[in-house]
């Protein structure tokens, strides 16, 4: 079964920055392309960003671009979200999903809460 735990999520002021950490395990992480989604109380899913298998590709929702980087370590089965100048709508719980584009929360998924206020 596969095992998505997130990490690194927090209360923190706007502009500042966060890093979040993706866990994973039960599959083979490094063939696979990766996404982080996100979800704000009483809304729906939302994709944020995918990053291919070889980590060289990476897409971005408008309204992260260039505040966010995603990136991945094959050899640690972890993907990463660096996240600068933070605003209070990036409020959400985020989480790592397999796939481009996706959102698809799985059973054994862990997200991580972050929250920006002043």
């Amino acid at each position: 079964e596969a095992q998505l735990v997130a990490s690194g999520g927090g209360m923190v002021q706007p502009g500042g920055s966060l890093r979040l950490s993706c866990a994973t395990s039960g599959f083979t992480f490094s063939i696979t392309e990766m996404s982080w989604a996100r979800q704000a109380p009483g809304k729906g899913p939302e994709w944020v960003s995918t990053i291919n298998r070889y980590g060289v590709d990476t897409f971005y929702q408008d309204s992260v671009k260039g505040r966010f980087t995603i990136s991945r370590d094959n050899a640690k089965n972890t993907l990463y979200l660096q996240m600068n100048s933070l605003k209070p709508e990036d409020t959400a719980l985020y989480y790592c999903a397999r796939g481009h584009y996706s959102t698809r929360r799985e059973p054994s998924s862990r997200g991580t809460q972050v929250t920006v206020s002043s």
